[in-house]
Parts: C-alpha cells; structure tokens; sequence
C-alpha cells in the first residue's frame, strides 16, 4: 500500500514540457510513480483542476535566520516552496573571527563560530521548509580582516580555509555581495582563489555582481572570467538592469551569458517579478564610506568634508565603480522600510528630506542607524520581463525575514510569477514556468533529487489552482497570504492541506 497518492491533477514533471493527467503515487518520501492504476493509499489527494507540480525551489533567499524564530514560518509554504538556497549575497551565519561581525549578521542576531555550528543549529531548531546553503564571501572576508580593504598577509589563505570547512561541513556553493563592502575591495585573484576551492569540491558560485547598473556588463565579465578560470558553475544573482542609465541593457546581459556557455561556462541567472529591489540603506552610499567598519562610518558621516567627498564618489560621471547605488536611484523612489526612528519607516527619503538636501538627510539617516533598510524603485518593466522570458533564468525571491514592512517578494514571489506573469501577461508557458521554478534552479546548486517530479525523487510536492494562483500584496501592505496553492507536501507529508498549514516544521537542513 502506497503511502498517498495525488490523483487526477494535471502533472508537470519540472522539465519545461506539456502537463498531462495522471496520477502521482508516493511511499516513504519518494515518488513511486507516475500513472494511473496504483491501487490502494492511506491517503489520497483529489488534485482534478490543479496543477501538480516539483516543490518550488528558491535559488536565491535570505532565511538564514528564520528557523531560530519562535513560531513555525510558513511564508514560503504558501507560495509552495518547499527549498531554499541560503547564504547570498555574500552573507552567511557563520563563520564569525576575530575581525569582528558584519552589521547584517549582528542584526540577524545569530552568528556562529563555524559554519557547520550554524548547520546543527538550524537542524536543532527545526525549519518549516528546506534550507541549503551557501557560505558567504562578505562573512569569510570579516572573519579574517574585518573592513579593512586589504587582506593581511595570511587572510586569503585563511579564507580559502573557512570556505573549505563550510564546503566538508556541507555548504552546496558560496555567495558574494560584491555591491558591499568588505567584498567590495576583493579583486579577481581573490574571487578565482575562492572559486578553485568550491570546484574541487564541486559546488557552486552565486554573485551578487560588483554593479547592477552603469558597470553591469564589466562586472558579469569579470563574474564569468572566474567561472572561465575555474571551472566553477556559476548562479549571477536578481538579474536586473537598475538605474536609468541602464535601461535596456536587459538583452545584452542575457547576450553575455548564452555566449558564456557556448564557450563552455555552466551559468545560469535568477531574478525576483518585480520593478523595485530592496537592500541596506547603506548601500546608496560609495563602499568606501564602509571601509574599517562601523565607526569609521560613523566618522565620516559626522564629518561635513567627508560627506561632501562621498557625493563626489557617488556622483562621478566616469569612475562608477564602488561608486554605490545613489546615481541608480530618485529620492522619491527610496522608500526607508526599517529605521530605528519608527516615524521614517514607510516613508520616502524625499518625504523624510522635505526641503532640505535629500544627500545630508541620508547620511543623518545612517548615522543613527547604519543597518536601516530600504526599497528602491529602479528597474524597468521591459527589462524584467526580458530576463523573465530568456531560459536560462530562474525565478528567485531574494526574500527578507518575515517581519516589519519588508519587499512583498518575501510573501508573494512565486504565485505573483505565475498569476500575473505567466496567466495574466503569458510571458512564458506554465510548462515552462514550472521549470524555471524548479529543476533549473535545483541542478544548478546540485540538488539532484529535487525539482523534479519522477520515480526516485524525493516527494517534495506543490499542488496549486493555475486560475487563482497570485499575490495581492503591495509595498505598502506586503504581508499578505498568496492565493493558489492548496497543497505542499515535503517529502510525502502535507504541510499545507487544502490551503492551510500544519504548524510543523518538517524541513531539513540539505547539507551537499
């Protein structure tokens, strides 16, 4: 006897090709099969109507932290995610040194000796959905040299060090933020070092590229030079063209990538359905206004010359690089989503400024607090829905933890895609949608057994309406549950049934 099986839905298998009804038998965490006539179930789903699909697989989120919240999280449940690729964007939970923590991680309030302590303790607090991670370069680069811009002479050594332990502790890749400082003031000798380490144990490289914006051709350059060198695979981070200079880029970028694998370099992109990104508030500003950590900041920010001397950086015509992202933005396009002064919140930075000099009211809004965060309006709609359609592009939330005003792709990524992009505007087919959501986003990280739906794979399962499926949240009101997906199920188990969740925290902590 079977343990469940779906019957009579409508099957995509995560390959890109045409559904079909059948059924879907599972018995101990695996699908068994794919048919009809599998007799008896302990359980059975009626799933006529619906679309069964792989469980969603997030190539690019930051829910590192979540599993240490008090109750169980089932914002990605809902949008039927059933993995998530942790760790990006340069930032990981571990491991922490001498050189002090980042703000992010101190923020998080969780930082670990180790990157395998922070693995055991994610399995010790249990998490609502799959987590695999990534170790991140920013975090490794604190560890052995803090915010300094030059390693010491051992720090490269040392870093390859952490990366090695995080890839035997089980680390599926590494990630960095090169937009951030201390990853900023890495060059590509460090970068290549880092990614030899990652491809003797055959993991990936995930970038959050050096620019998204002026520089962004030169960066996923020097992003592919390093797969070229190494042999790596390589995941460039939220595709985006962001700023008005760059509109428009879209198609070059994508040009730049589909050449790359001609040539022979296994890279592969992601990108979240939406025209605005969310980040530190500190990110406006040139990285070197970050370079010591967060006293120097301080200083600076207190100096009226040395403001002064950051807007030239920032404002520079020919020199964008580390540049930061005030050229890419319009201060009514900058909305402050946490500050310690709850009065900002929500409000836009030309809101907050009124008549004075929206420059002198961003440094006094990261002087008292340097890990604000924000949204920023910067993309264009073409461009998204030209990486949107490309195939060698995933869909990703780059998600932030469920709390406060945060983007509304933490709470609707992956229904928005296939509500409004895939029903609405049919950018790309449902087959093929199902794909980009799954088995192209599961190989790239090396999770062989996910993404997919066929006899052998792990039974990680979402069910959902394919004419109600979506998102009604909006930058203002983001927490709001998507509609669509009726069930999850991990590994053989429901954890959302018939629209609504368990409360168990039945993930695991996919260590490669």
């Amino acid at each position: 006897m079977h343990d469940l099986i779906i019957t009579g839905g409508t099957v995509h298998d995560g390959f890109g090709g045409q559904g079909r009804t059948a059924d879907v038998a599972i018995s101990d965490g695996r699908v068994v099969g794919i048919g009809t006539g599998f007799g008896p179930a302990r359980e059975r789903i009626d799933a006529d109507g619906l679309v069964v699909a792989p469980g969603f697989v997030d190539p690019h989120s930051h829910s590192d932290t979540v599993p240490f919240l008090s109750e169980a999280q089932p914002f990605k449940l809902w949008q039927g995610v059933t993995t998530e690729i942790v760790g990006n964007c340069g930032y990981s939970c571990g491991p922490s040194g001498p050189g002090g923590l980042s703000p992010i991680i101190q923020e998080m309030g969780h930082a670990f000796a180790g990157f395998g302590d922070y693995l055991d303790a994610v399995d010790a607090a249990g998490t609502t959905n799959h987590l695999a991670p990534l170790v991140g370069h920013n975090t490794m680069r604190i560890a052995a040299a803090g915010f300094a811009a030059e390693l010491p002479a051992d720090g490269l050594e040392r870093m390859c060090a952490f990366a090695d332990e995080a890839f035997s502790a089980g680390a599926v890749g590494w990630s960095s933020g090169l937009e951030y400082a201390p990853g900023a003031f890495a060059g590509i000798g460090e970068l290549t070092a880092l990614a030899r380490v990652a491809r003797r144990w055959g993991r990936t490289y995930a970038t959050h590229m050096r620019s998204e914006s002026e520089g962004l051709l030169e960066a996923v350059d020097e992003a592919i030079a390093v797969a070229r060198a190494t042999g790596v695979r390589l995941q460039i981070s939220h595709c985006k063209a962001s700023g008005h200079a760059a509109h428009g880029s879209a198609t070059a970028l994508l040009t730049r990538i589909e050449q790359a694998r001609l040539s022979g370099v296994d890279v592969l992109g992601d990108l979240y359905p939406y025209e605005a990104c969310s980040t530190g508030l500190i990110a406006v500003l040139p990285t070197i206004a970050s370079e010591g950590g967060e006293t120097r900041l301080r200083e600076r920010l207190s100096d009226a010359g040395e403001r002064a001397r950051l807007r030239r950086i920032a404002e520079d015509p020919v020199d964008y690089a580390g540049a930061g992202l005030w050229r890419e933005v319009r201060p009514a396009g900058v909305t402050i989503t946490r500050h310690s002064d709850p009065a900002v919140a929500g409000r836009t930075l030309a809101q907050v400024a009124g008549e004075r000099a929206p420059w002198d009211v961003l440094c006094d809004l990261l002087l008292a607090d340097p890990g604000a965060d924000t949204v920023l309006h910067t993309m264009d709609a073409a461009d998204v829905e030209t990486f949107m359609r490309h195939p060698l592009v995933s869909i990703g939330s780059d998600n932030d933890v469920p709390a406060g005003l945060v983007h509304p792709r933490t709470y609707g990524t992956f229904p928005t895609f296939l509500g409004e992009y895939v029903r609405e505007r049919k950018v790309t087919s449902l087959g093929e949608a199902v794909r980009k959501m799954t088995s192209a986003a599961a190989a790239q990280f090396g999770l062989s057994e996910r993404g997919w739906l066929g006899r052998g794979a792990a039974a990680d399962v979402c069910i959902f309406d394919p004419e109600t499926i979506g998102h009604s949240g909006t930058y203002e009101t983001p927490d709001v549950r998507p509609n669509g997906v009726r069930w999850v199920l991990l590994e053989g188990v429901p954890v959302i049934r018939d629209g609504e969740f368990t409360g168990e925290r039945r993930g695991r902590m996919l260590r490669a």
